[in-house]
């Protein structure tokens, strides 16, 4: 199947890099803010770890007392403005990511079609930012960026083809800040890597932490609706709960109509991610959150880069 949509690969990577030189030539414009910005993107289709990376990131960048914000595009929103997201916000309305970043940092979050529009109209209602982290965006070229961060999983490039032949949205490899390796076992060479683990406790809706220790030992059901689920379910089979069923849901799954599956009420395991959107129809469910921690060689080399922006004033 590959071969066969080899053609089609070549006809994207044509346009690709045709939209790069209406840039590179400035036939199509590219908007800066006055404050540095970090994209965290990637190359490969589906999820790589993204968002994980921004939250950490952020994180940080917070610790070092620095006032960050966020923006996004919030894919799979049934909206089209630009708008901040709130912690009443609906996940439908700002992206279930976007909600979930807001939720886990605190940091101002700005979602638009145009990450322009977002860093802007964030820097006029938080003029106190001083580091904009840019979730997803590679690829979004009209807004201009100061440090890329290249996320990649154990899949690597797979077998380093276009789209739709292969994974990658663009050529690799490519100029880029900083590579971090998100999954267990690099498939590239070089870069950085990261600890992932789950949290050895749940989360209600309410805020209470309900240690997972106290579900060992009874069986429950897990539910992910995120680009590699199954990472998900081994990871709570490793904290030592049993599976009774898995719910495997198309990745930002909305959970409009959702039910909870028919059989014994059991308790109902749940990502981060999807608890934003799932505590809507089942409010008794439970988010484990995941620990994820790149390298002290990552965070050194990304304030190195940072510090070394002519203009840049730390904290």
């Amino acid at each position: 199947m590959a071969c066969l949509l080899w053609p089609l690969s070549q006809v994207y990577g044509a346009l690709f890099a045709l939209r790069r030189t209406f840039y590179r030539w400035g036939w199509k414009k590219t908007g800066r803010v006055p404050v540095p910005v970090i994209v965290v993107g990637n190359v490969i289709a589906g999820g790589a770890g993204k968002t994980p990376v921004v939250m950490a990131v952020v994180r940080h960048l917070q610790a070092r007392g620095l006032q960050v914000g966020v923006v996004s595009r919030g894919y799979g929103r049934r909206t089209d403005d630009c708008r901040e997201v709130q912690s009443d916000s609906d996940p439908q309305d700002v992206g279930d990511e976007p909600a979930l970043i807001h939720h886990a940092t605190g940091a101002p979050v700005f979602v638009a079609r145009e990450r322009i529009e977002a860093a802007r109209v964030l820097l006029e209602r938080h003029p106190a930012a001083q580091v904009i982290v840019s979730d997803d965006g590679l690829q979004h070229l009209a807004l201009a960026r100061d440090i890329e961060i290249c996320v990649f999983d154990d899949r690597g490039i797979g077998n380093g083809w276009l789209l739709p032949a292969g994974p990658l949205r663009e050529p690799w490899p490519r100029p880029c800040d900083l590579l971090l390796h998100s999954g267990e076992r690099p498939a590239l060479t070089g870069g950085y890597t990261a600890t992932r683990e789950l949290a050895p406790y749940a989360l209600a809706k309410d805020g209470r932490r309900i240690p997972l220790d106290t579900l060992a030992g009874q069986p429950v059901i897990a539910l992910a609706a995120i680009a590699r689920p199954e990472a998900f379910f081994a990871m709570l089979r490793a904290r030592g709960l049993t599976l009774a069923d898995t719910l495997a849901l198309p990745d930002h799954h909305d959970f409009t109509g959702w039910q909870r599956p028919a059989g014994p009420a059991l308790p109902l395991i749940c990502t981060e991610k999807d608890a934003v959107k799932l505590w809507v129809q089942a409010p008794d469910a439970l988010a484990v959150p995941l620990r994820f921690e790149p390298s002290r060689a990552f965070f050194a080399a990304l304030d190195a880069k940072l510090s070394s922006l002519d203009g840049y004033q730390a904290a």
